[in-house]
């Protein structure tokens, strides 16, 4: 699977850990940046650039590192199309994807250590979409993104 990875200065070396997760697991990763930590940047740009990344279907998926990721997740979901799900532990992760077919995982590395963003990296890319009511769920999320009224 192709995943464009991205951090804030917040998440350089939380980055680092799940770039080599991902080519262990042999999927394609493209690091977008930043490099190091001592380049302090805005991170809706950041965002933007991987969403846009999937939505153009140059990636299936992507990854989002930032301190809390609470404005990275509110960043991409700004993007029609973009479900981001801020995971902190196994269970968020697993409602992220089977629930809500996230294809975007925020994390936070100031909030998850890196050996449990590894392992919710991990379940998040293989935990399937579960379909069933949640597919009507996400029919009306378009409808929303679509300036519809569920109303």
């Amino acid at each position: 699977m192709r995943v464009a990875v991205v951090a804030d200065h917040n998440g350089v070396a939380l980055k680092a850990a799940l770039l080599d997760r991902l080519v262990a697991l042999g999927h394609l990763p493209l690091d977008r940046g930043v490099a190091e930590a001592a380049t302090v940047v805005d991170y809706p740009a950041l965002c933007e650039d991987v969403c846009r990344l999937v939505l153009a279907g140059t990636c299936e998926r992507a990854v989002v590192v930032g301190g809390s990721g609470m404005g990275e997740t509110i960043a991409c979901n700004k993007l029609p199309g973009i479900r981001a799900g801020l995971c902190h532990d196994l269970f968020t992760t697993t409602v992220s994807r089977a629930n809500n077919d996230a294809n975007v995982l925020v994390l936070g590395a100031k909030v998850v250590a890196a050996e449990l963003a590894v392992r919710v990296l991990e379940q998040w890319l293989t935990t399937p979409f579960s379909g069933g009511v949640h597919a009507r769920r996400l029919e009306q999320v378009r409808a929303l993104e679509r300036g519809e009224s569920l109303l």
